[in-house]
């Protein structure tokens, strides 16, 4: 089934900015993909248009979720409510209550499940925090549990909410920016948590970032974003240095780290140098 279809999308924000132009992406059940742009590409918006929380503008745009239709023509579908318990949102600043425990606030992607008021008094059975402490134990910070929120670290903080998209049950995970605040090290085990739950759950994944090393490391595709436009959807390893310069003229100077780039002159180099002993 395909997990996430979006079909001719613009959106318009004031003054006639626009900032999705005609967006057309398919993203079948379990894939990991990048999403890759300069700031202002549109990322954000897209994701937040997949999870039905903003409308596009009316006209043919079309989002389908699972099969089941989560807006279209500027109107949000009648069963968007309940297909957002499909969907597990990750965000850059963690969106954690700081002043809660670890466990409560991942217990807290059980909220669209349980009754309203267990939820408002934050009582949850035996079972359910079961769950919860399974889905810490698989993101490496089960031994946080206890913890106030406020006292983790950023990247324990980005796996407790990947944690709490676990516990919800989360088909679709989309990621915005989650490690645009963090260091490398902490980056890395974020992104190698999401892999994991995408190989061994089955679990959709769409991942915004702003550097392009993370796709080529982490995800087999990569669409990049332009100006609210989609300008490249296919194999990570085809963004180049090269290429991207094509994608983003000046811009692309960001997207792409030193080291990646280096890695790549020297690749070309040696592949020169073994043409030259060939011929």
């Amino acid at each position: 089934m395909t997990a996430i279809e979006v079909s001719d999308l613009s959106k318009t924000f004031q003054r006639g900015k626009r900032a999705l132009n005609s967006v057309s992406l398919k993203i079948e059940e379990g894939e990991m993909v990048a999403l890759i742009g300069a700031s202002g590409s549109g990322k954000s918006t897209l994701l937040r248009h997949l999870s039905g929380l903003v409308n596009a503008d009316k006209g043919p745009g079309r989002i389908s979720i699972l099969g089941k239709v989560m807006q279209q023509n500027g109107r949000i579908g009648k069963d968007a409510r309940s297909m957002r318990s499909n969907i597990g949102v990750v965000f850059q600043q963690f969106n954690l209550v700081r002043r809660l425990t670890v466990l409560t606030n991942v217990l807290m992607g059980l909220l669209g499940a349980v009754p309203a008021w267990r939820g408002t008094l934050g009582l949850f059975t035996i079972d359910e925090k079961l769950k919860a402490m399974n889905a810490l134990q698989r993101v490496g910070i089960v031994d946080q549990a206890g913890k106030r929120a406020s006292n983790l670290s950023g990247g324990q903080q980005q796996r407790a909410a990947i944690a709490r998209a676990l516990t919800q049950g989360a088909k679709i995970l989309l990621a915005d920016e989650p490690i645009a605040s963090l260091d490398p090290s902490s980056a890395k085990k974020v992104m190698k948590t999401l892999r994991r739950i995408n190989e061994e759950d089955a679990i959709t994944v769409l991942v915004s970032l702003h550097q392009v090393d993370y796709a080529l490391d982490f995800c087999s595709r990569t669409i990049a974003m332009r100006d609210g436009e989609v300008v490249f959807d296919g194999p990570s390893k085809q963004l180049t240095p090269a290429f991207l310069k094509e994608l983003y003229g000046d811009d692309s100077i960001d997207l792409i780290s030193d080291k990646r780039r280096k890695a790549f002159k020297k690749k070309i180099a040696k592949e020169s140098d073994l043409s030259l002993v060939a011929g």
